[in-house]
């Protein structure tokens, strides 16, 4: 397990930008792919982006591409979603994730932040 807190969610209008991150205590931060997924009100969770342990392979989904971009740096413990072009249905909770190899699923990572809220209002 690694613990992973959240930060950086918000409100902002259609058409804004916003910068999560994702900050990892413990010298182990760069042995992780770290992930992001999101989970909108009556949905399922779903994955947003994905990032190898160097930072070297990224994957993003076909809805995200072009508008957001996932990031890491590993002196900081950090991993970033920057997020611009935002529309109002990219409104959820947005969780940060940390598994041993990069993947899009849910059960290619075994650790989870608690989430930080994202609203785009119209």
């Amino acid at each position: 397990q690694v613990p992973l807190v959240e930060s950086g969610g918000g409100l902002v209008q259609a058409g804004g930008s916003l910068r999560l991150s994702c900050a990892a205590s413990g010298r182990t931060f760069s042995s992780y792919s770290k992930g992001w997924f999101r989970q909108a009100p009556g949905k399922e969770r779903e994955f947003v982006a994905a990032i190898s342990r160097s930072g070297g392979v990224t994957y993003h989904a076909d809805s995200v591409k072009g508008r957001f971009t996932i990031s890491r740096d590993n002196v900081k413990n950090t991993v970033y979603l920057q997020m611009n072009n935002l529309k109002p249905e990219d409104t959820a909770v947005y969780y940060c994730a940390a598994g041993p190899l990069v993947g899009t699923k849910e059960t290619d990572f075994g650790s989870w932040g608690q989430g930080t809220q994202v609203t785009v209002s119209s």
